[in-house]
C-alpha cells in the first residue's frame, strides 16, 4: 500500500527525548516500510525514517527558540498533505483534530489515531460536527468520554521486538518512575511507596514549565526528604534500556485517565514488572500476577513490591512478546486501512488515473 503518516511537528521522529506520540509514529512507519509498504512521512526536517520524509520545517518545534506559534507550521504541514493526498491508499493522523475539516475530499482514506485524553469539556462539541471521520482509539477505556463517532478500532501501542533487551536475570534492587513530573502521574506516592518499602526510587523524568510550581512545591521538597530517591532526570532511549532492565519494577501510580502508558509496555519488553494504579488503561496493558501488579492504594502497592519476587521475569517479557510488538501494531493498521471505505473504491480509481495496478495487494 501507499501509506502516508503525518505527525506532530513539535517533536522530531523519533523524537530525541520526550514525545511518545512521535515515538509511536516512528515505529509504526519503520515497520511497515520493513513490511514492504511504500510510506510517506510528513514530519518536521530533523526526522530520520526509512521512509520518504516530507520536511515541512527545518527542525522540531519544540527545540527551535524562534517558534512562538505552532498553528502556522501545522497549516503548512496540512497544505503539503493536501497537495499530495492523491498519492496515496491510506492517509493516518497523528494530529489529533486540526485537520478534520480540511480532509473532506479524501475522508474515505482517512484515518486518525487519538494519543491523548478526550474526557476534556470542550472535545465532545467538536466530535459531534465531525462525525464521519474513522477514529482509533489507543485503548477502549480512552474512548468512554467520547459521544458517538466512526470508531475504525482500537489498537495498542507496540514496540520495536529489539529496542529494548531483556534482563531476566539482573536487577539492581531499585524501583524506577518513568516520565513527567505532573500531578496526574503522582511522583510523590512513587516516593512514598518507596520509602515505605525500604527500597531506592530512581526517578528518570522531565518537569514541563507548566509543572515547575508542582515541582518545586510539592516534589522536590520530598526528594530532599527521602534519603532514598534520587532524581535523574530526563533521560534517552539509549539510557532507557539500563535504566528500566535493572530495575525491581516500575512504579505507575497515576492518578488519570491514561490513554495507554508507553512506558508501561518498555518496562515489559526490559523484563521488568510494573506495579500500576488501576486507571484508565492500565487493565487492558497489565496481566495482574503475570506482567505485574494492579493495586488500587499505595497499602496495596507496597504489599505488591514484597510480592515482586513471586513474578518470573521472563513471563514479563513473554507478555510483551505475544501483545506490544510494532510488528503487530503496524499488522493491525494495515488490516483497518484496507478496511477504510475508500481503499478499495477511491484509491483503486486514483491508481487507475495513474497507470498503476488497480486492485491493492492482499492484506498480511
Amino acid at each position: 500500500m501507499k501509506i502516508a503518516q503525518i505527525a506532530p511537528l513539535a517533536e522530531s521522529v523519533p523524537p530525541r527525548l520526550y514525545g511518545g506520540t512521535e515515538r509511536i509514529v516512528s515505529y509504526l512507519t519503520e515497520e511497515l516500510v520493513r513490511q514492504g509498504h511504500d510510506v510517506t512521512l510528513f514530519a518536521s526536517g530533523d526526522s530520520v525514517t526509512a521512509a520518504e520524509l516530507v520536511p515541512v520545517t527545518d527542525m522540531a518545534l519544540r527545540l527551535n527558540p524562534a517558534v512562538r506559534d505552532p498553528i502556522p507550521y501545522h497549516m503548512m504541514l496540512l497544505d503539503a498533505v493536501r497537495r499530495r493526498a492523491d498519492e496515496f491508499d491510506a492517509l493516518h493522523f497523528h494530529i489529533d483534530l486540526i485537520h478534520m475539516p480540511l480532509v473532506q475530499d479524501f475522508i474515505g482514506r482517512a484515518v486518525t489515531t487519538l494519543h491523548g485524553r478526550l474526557d476534556l469539556p470542550d472535545l465532545p462539541a467538536f466530535y459531534r460536527a465531525f462525525p464521519d471521520h474513522s477514529l482509533v482509539s489507543i485503548s477502549d477505556h480512552q474512548r468512554l468520554p467520547m459521544p458517538p463517532v466512526n470508531w475504525a478500532g482500537t489498537i495498542h501501542h507496540g514496540l520495536p521486538s529489539g529496542l529494548l533487551p531483556a534482563r531476566p536475570q539482573t536487577s539492581d534492587g531499585y524501583l524506577a518512575f518513568l516520565g513527567r513530573i505532573s500531578p496526574e502521574k503522582r511522583p510523590d506516592r512513587a516516593i512514598r511507596i518507596a520509602a515505605r518499602s525500604g527500597l531506592p526510587l530512581r526517578i528518570a523524568a522531565k518537569v514541563d514549565n507548566v509543572d515547575r510550581l508542582y515541582w518545586e512545591a510539592e516534589i522536590a521538597p520530598l526528594i530532599e526528604r527521602f534519603p532514598n530517591v534520587s532524581f535523574i532526570g530526563e533521560i534517552n532511549e539509549a539510557q532507557k534500556a539500563d535504566f528500566l532492565g535493572k530495575a525491581s519494577a516500575l512504579l505507575f501510580p497515576i492518578d488519570w485517565p491514561e490513554p495507554f502508558g508507553l512506558v508501561m509496555i518498555e518496562a515489559m519488553a526490559c523484563a521488568t514488572p510494573v506495579v500500576a494504579f488501576r486507571c484508565g488503561s492500565v487493565p487492558e496493558v497489565i496481566e495482574h500476577g503475570r506482567s505485574g501488579f494492579i493495586v488500587e492504594s499505595e497499602d496495596e502497592a507496597v504489599e505488591a513490591v514484597r510480592q515482586l519476587g513471586h513474578l518470573d521475569r521472563r513471563l514479563v517479557r513473554a507478555a510483551f512478546d505475544a501483545r506490544f510488538t510494532a510488528e503487530r501494531m503496524a499488522a493491525d493498521y494495515v488490516q483497518l486501512y484496507h478496511g477504510l471505505p475508500g481503499a478499495r473504491t477511491e484509491a483503486a480509481l486514483l491508481r487507475r488515473l495513474r497507470g498503476e495496478e488497480a486492485e491493492l495487494q492482499a492484506v498480511g
